[in-house]
């Protein structure tokens, strides 16, 4: 079907048109029907099969007829794709904007945009606080919905949807997925129509590689240049023909030391691109704040043409490999499972060497089918090849049979809902209740029976747990239960506000109520303690170090260690996540912090992220229980947030100053906003770190810009736009 048949408003079939989309692929043309008719709608299709366009087009229509839309996705990178894909119709008079952190506010203008992209959390978030505009959407997107199989993912997005069906019923459901095995029961939960196809753009050998051989699912076998490697064999044979690979392993170590080695080829094999190449290498270790040993190993790694990616890289280094890899720069990217998850990165071919994955609570363990499937669904670029390969690694012929059978031939697993355990469930529970939404025990009951886990599970159970987690609220003194009509207290109120699981709210409430003053670390160690926080793993090498530390803070802690013995490693892991909060908020640079604790920036900035929101928390439940600690915990807070000793507290309060920037003012007897006010913009630009864009922001923000200072230039333009 042509773009022009589906009677859409004229000015998106143009703006379609000058994107090059002038046909539907074939379950695209099936689903706009109902998409368009404003039925509610399950797709579940391959990827790169063009689910994304249908969704768009609906949002599209509906918004120039008036209405507005949200489009709910799993990751922040996913937002930001989905913002630039979506900005491109600006220009018909819509607005989008993105909206996916700070959870214990609104921001007021989001009413005015047609289109507001947010991750699930945040979408829970602006549900719980009930801003008006979300009753009046149209369209309700959410994207990946298989992902309600996620432990950590799934219940918030199953209670999104479940709120919607609930208490608006009136906006579309477009639900997203890849191909599963029970997609008629996710849309029979949703009262959706069901469009499942099995169809490509572009079409997909699957195979499996040993000894020298690929052994493909049509029958067709192809033999390859002997290497010492299976990986290089296949790498060396893609990027021959024109092509660009990922390649999927299980650890950041074999992820980083693999890049390295086909790093060696890919330069080879490219060199028309090596000084592209140099460009983003220099402009990705040049945009560090504080250059990392991790920085300089894939600046290295992007010189060759072959880089890695996982989540110990920041956004930002994420971002430049992605875009690199897109602009046909990168040969290869050796990548854990994380780029698969629906960031939208395909490639000529895919491999999948590593098959298994630890598990802390099992060992190795096999990856799920759907997981393979959603990273060899990477291989063949539409529009770029002709076709794509998918090659799973065997060791000797047995595992060829099984890998065949079990990944390439056989069918993805069901989803279940994750929704059915106290700790998913009693966050959500107080939410209904912190909202109004429901006001008894009945209409608890009744809401929850309209979830997806209710639609797989028998009722008396759910019941069960129901009552479970409102008596332990009530304990808590989160919520009244006053002749049958259950309310929020403000305990409860500020909790569901914050965004925190209850338990992590009970355990910040004790620490205030027993702490006096003095040293910081305590507030520090019982934010680290809560269910919230994401514990660093606790090595054999760490074992006597925080053991050590334990005995310098003990009298700090507002906690004592556990005697039981059982939970004592547990404790010393808090312990280790405090220090490295601590650390980060004493100014260590980030190689120490890295190379202490054995993880990426990533991941720092991924811990530092949840302390400061938990920091903020604590600060927000003293008004309740402590205000003596008030002062305290907004220290705490400000300290996270930039990584900054005390003495740096003043200047940080200007945008576009951070602990690097700060500190070098600092150190040159800059102390304080009042000493900037008298440093003049000359001085001020002679800085190191500093230079002409940001000295002429900060004299901005002061208002003492000079008309003689000179313009800034465009690049001087971006960063400013960057830091603020």
């Amino acid at each position: 079907m042509m773009i022009e048949e589906l009677g859409l408003d004229p000015r998106i079939t143009k703006k379609l048109q000058e994107q090059g989309i002038t046909e539907l692929y074939p379950p695209q043309e099936e689903a706009m029907v109902p998409a368009l008719r404003g039925d509610n709608l399950v797709l579940a299709v391959p990827t790169a099969s063009g689910k994304s366009l249908v969704a768009y087009l609906a949002i599209l229509q509906a918004v120039l007829k008036g209405g507005k839309a949200l489009y709910v996705v799993p990751l922040k990178a996913l937002a930001s794709e989905k913002y630039d894909d979506l900005s491109k119709f600006s220009d018909l008079g819509i607005t989008v904007a993105e909206s996916t952190g700070d959870y214990d506010e609104v921001d007021p203008k989001l009413q005015r945009y047609d289109i507001v992209i947010a991750t699930s959390e945040k979408a829970d978030s602006l549900l719980r606080h009930r801003t008006k505009w979300i009753d009046q959407l149209s369209v309700v997107v959410a994207d990946e919905v298989h992902l309600l199989n996620d432990p950590e993912r799934g219940p918030t997005l199953e209670v999104i949807l479940a709120k919607f069906r609930t208490f608006n019923s009136r906006a579309q459901l477009i639900a997203l997925s890849a191909t599963i095995k029970n997609a008629d029961e996710l849309s029979d939960w949703l009262d959706a129509k069901l469009v499942t196809s099995d169809w490509r753009p572009v079409p997909l050998r699957e195979g499996v590689y040993v000894d020298g051989e690929i052994f493909f699912t049509d029958n067709s076998k192809r033999k390859l240049e002997k290497d010492e490697s299976p990986v290089r064999e296949i790498v060396k044979n893609a990027i021959k023909g024109g092509g660009q690979c990922l390649v999927f392993v299980n650890t950041r170590r074999s992820c980083e030391s693999l890049a390295l080695e086909l790093g060696k080829l890919t330069k080879a094999l490219r060199p028309r691109v090596a000084d592209g190449l140099l460009q983003i290498s220099r402009r990705m270790v040049g945009e560090q704040e504080e250059p990392t040993t991790m920085g300089a190993r894939l600046g290295r790694c992007i010189r060759n043409g072959c880089s890695f990616h996982h989540a110990g890289l920041t956004s930002s280094q994420r971002r430049i490999v992605e875009s690199a890899f897109r602009e046909g720069l990168l040969g290869c990217i050796v990548a854990t499972p994380t780029l698969a998850a629906g960031i939208n990165l395909p490639a000529r071919t895919v491999v999948v060497r590593d098959l298994r994955r630890f598990d802390a609570n099992v060992g190795y363990a096999s990856l799920p089918v759907l997981e393979v499937r959603q990273m060899c669904g990477r291989a063949g670029r539409p529009r770029f090849d002709p076709y794509g390969e998918a090659i799973l690694i065997a060791r000797d012929e047995e595992e060829r049979y099984l890998l065949m059978d079990n990944y390439l031939l056989g069918e993805s697993e069901s989803i279940f809902s994750k929704l059915g355990t106290e700790p998913a469930m009693r966050s959500h529970l107080l939410a209904l209740i912190a909202t109004s939404d429901v006001r008894t025990l009945e209409e608890l009951e009744s809401f929850f029976g309209r979830t997806f886990l209710s639609h797989q599970m028998d009722t008396p159970y759910l019941s069960e747990t129901i009552e479970l987690i409102l008596e332990f609220l009530k304990e808590e003194g989160m919520v009244a239960d006053e002749d049958g009509v259950l309310r929020a207290t403000q305990f409860g109120k500020r909790v569901s506000d914050l965004y925190i699981d209850p338990k992590s709210a009970i355990i910040m409430r004790d620490a205030l109520e027993k702490y006096k003053g003095g040293p910081t670390f305590g507030l520090l160690h019982a934010i680290c303690s809560v269910p919230d926080m994401p514990l660093l793993y606790l090595r054999k090498s760490d074992y006597e170090w925080t053991e050590e530390l334990l005995n310098e803070v003990q009298d700090q802690l507002i906690f004592d260690p556990p005697t039981d013995l059982s939970l004592y490693e547990g404790f010393l892991s808090e312990l280790k996540t405090a220090k490295l909060i601590l650390d980060w908020s004493s100014e260590v640079h980030e190689n120490e912090i890295a190379d202490k604790f054995g993880i990426g920036p990533g991941d720092i900035r991924n811990k530092v992220e949840m302390a400061e929101w938990l920091a903020h928390s604590m600060r927000r439940l003293s008004e309740l229980f402590n205000k003596d600690a008030r002062n305290q915990c907004e220290e705490i807070v400000v300290r996270i947030k930039y990584g900054i000793l005390p003495e740096l507290l003043d200047l940080v309060h200007l945008r576009g100053l951070g602990r690097v920037r700060a500190r070098a003012l600092h150190a040159r007897g800059i102390k304080s906003i009042e000493d900037i006010r008298n440093t003049s913009y000359d001085r001020l630009k002679q800085i190191p770190t500093i230079g002409e864009a940001v000295a002429r922001a900060i004299k901005d923000q002061l208002g003492q810009t000079d008309p003689t200072m000179p313009a800034l230039t465009e690049d001087g333009q971006r960063s400013l736009v960057d830091f603020r």
